[in-house]
This record gives C-alpha cells, structure tokens and sequence, in this order.
C-alpha cells in the first residue's frame, strides 16, 4: 500500500489553489489596467495576442507542476514493489542420521537429498543467501549462510552420514538461529527428515514456537517410500525398519505458514525442491520513489528554460 513518510509535508500542497486564484486576480487587474489606457499599441502589448497568452499560461502551469512534484518529493512518497533486493534467507535443514543410509533413493537418501538440494540452490535469485544446517543426534553447520551459492553447494557435497539418532527440534531450531543472522530478509527454513524425532534437547514444538516468534516459514519434507525399509536388526533379530513421522513434519509447516511435502523416490525429491523454490513469496516492501519526482519536476524546469530561452522563445 503506497503511503509517505514525511506526510506533514503534503500540507503545502493547499497552498496551490491560492497560487491559481493569484494568477487570476493578477490576470484581470491587468486587462482592466490595459483597458484603462487609451495608448492603443500599449493595449496591445498588455494583453497581447492569443499565442502569447497561451504561453503565459503554459509556463505558469509548468512552475505549478515544478512545485507539486517537488512537494511530493519531499513526502518521500513509497510504494510496494518486489521484494528483489534485500533476497531471502533461506537455511536447508537436513537430516543424516543412521537411517539416511537406506538404499531406496539411489545411491541412498543422504545422497539423493543433497543432489536435489543442490537444484534448489541453483535456483535461488543472486541476492538470497542460503546456509546448511545437519542433525543427527545434536545439530551442526554444514555451511553458514552466504550469497555464494557455489561454496555453499561445495559444502554440501562434504556432508557425509552419520550413525546418530533423530533430534528435528535440534537440528530446525539451529536453522531458525541461522536465518535470523542476516537481518531485514524473508527468512525461509527447509527441513528434510526420514525419521521420528528420539533424540536432542530441544523438541520440535518448542522449536516451532522459536520459528514462530520470529516470522520464519519452514517447509518440511518427508523422506521415505512406500515400502518398509529395513535398517538392520536388534540383538534379538528384529529387523529395524525406518519410520517416518509425518504427523510431526506436517505440524511444522501447518504452524510456521510453510508446506509439507512427501517424497517416494528420488523424482519426487527433485520435484519437491523445485516446488518450494517456485512456492518461496518474496514479500513487498515499501520502495522510495521520490527520485520520481524530483525527476519529473527537474524536466518540467528545463522545459520550462526552453520555453522562455529557447528556439522560437517569445519572452525577452
């Protein structure tokens, strides 16, 4: 919504009805001074024919204009446009916990999750900046956040498994503390897990109050295929499957204003992140415009110069 941040300034604005009742009054005091005269080519002078009247009238109009425009540009008047350059924090939150390494996503999910990460990287706009953030057990920077999409996707090919329990309330909590680091940006989390939170200190619901308090989406990404996959087995020969807690994901993003995506296999991986780069609404700030103004009534001045000084001038 457009508005102004020196408003009182608009007040000399009022002033301009009087300037036009001014010009008028002078107007006709001239003609019946001219009338009074009986020096015929004296009257002629005053009130002269209809080209220079015209004239007149032209560049008392464009001085009006001169001085609106620049009454406004000092209201410094601001309007809402694309939010494209202060960009979007955006802070890939990934699992690597035991269960990464199952083998359904070829060559395994940990891998599969970072080359469709890197698609989304690719896609972020120049002014963004994008960070990693792993969990497992505890959570952990993988790459701090940084406009340089090319040392950021470096990082994120180093990232490697680990044996580590579940701690999503860690691992986005610390992905929250990311974004926040940049100040005066959207800020965006993407959290990606395959599995049910058993470990860390912070739980998930207290990590989406965190999210909350500071106006952060995230958009969580459940990882896992329609097939129970087998982990290992327990001392016992109990095979250990691996579970997916889409209840708690899908908390997440219905409480942050984010989106939950489930991914079967390593298409609808690619097609989720290209989905949330696409989804990511880059929010309208209010965007000075006096230059505008100041522009328009510099133009209206040297107009107003040729007018009176320029080829075919009629005022000496």
């Amino acid at each position: 919504m457009a508005g102004f941040d020196n408003q009182l300034v608009l007040v000399f604005l009022v002033a301009i009805p009087g300037l036009f009742y001014l010009y008028h009054k002078v107007l006709v005091k001239k003609k019946k001074a001219a009338i009074q005269f009986s020096n015929l080519s004296y009257l002629k002078s005053t009130i002269g024919n209809k080209r220079y009247s015209k004239r007149d009238s032209l560049l008392f109009y464009i001085s009006i204009g001169v001085i609106i425009l620049m009454i406004i540009g000092f209201a410094d008047p601001h309007i809402p446009l694309e939010q494209t350059k202060e960009g979007v924090n955006v802070v890939l939150v990934i699992d690597v916990s035991g269960s990464m390494q199952a083998t359904d996503y070829p060559p395994n999910r940990l891998e599969s999750a970072k080359n469709s990460a890197e698609i989304l990287i690719n896609s972020l706009q120049p002014k963004d900046n994008v960070g990693i953030v792993t969990f497992e057990s505890g959570a952990t920077t993988a790459a701090y956040l940084s406009p340089y999409k090319d040392m950021v996707i470096e990082k994120l090919r180093d990232i490697l498994p680990r044996e580590g329990k579940t701690a999503i309330g860690d691992g986005l909590s610390l992905g929250i503390d990311m974004a926040t680091s940049v100040p005066n940006k959207k800020k965006v989390v993407i959290l990606l897990s395959d599995g049910v939170t058993n470990a860390g200190v912070i739980s998930p619901n207290e990590a989406v109050t965190f999210a909350k308090s500071n106006n952060i989406q995230v958009y969580t990404v459940g990882l896992g295929t329609k097939d129970k996959v087998i982990l290992g087995y327990d001392y016992f020969g109990n095979p250990q499957y691996a579970d997916l807690d889409e209840d708690t994901l899908k908390a997440i993003a219905q409480q942050t204003g984010g989106k939950y995506f489930k991914s079967v296999d390593t298409s609808t991986l690619d097609n989720v992140y290209k989905n949330i780069s696409q989804d990511i609404k880059r929010e309208k700030e209010e965007s000075s415009i006096k230059e505008w103004f100041f522009g328009g009534a510099l133009a209206l001045f040297f107009a107003q110069l040729y007018i009176r000084y320029g080829k075919g001038r009629i005022i000496q």
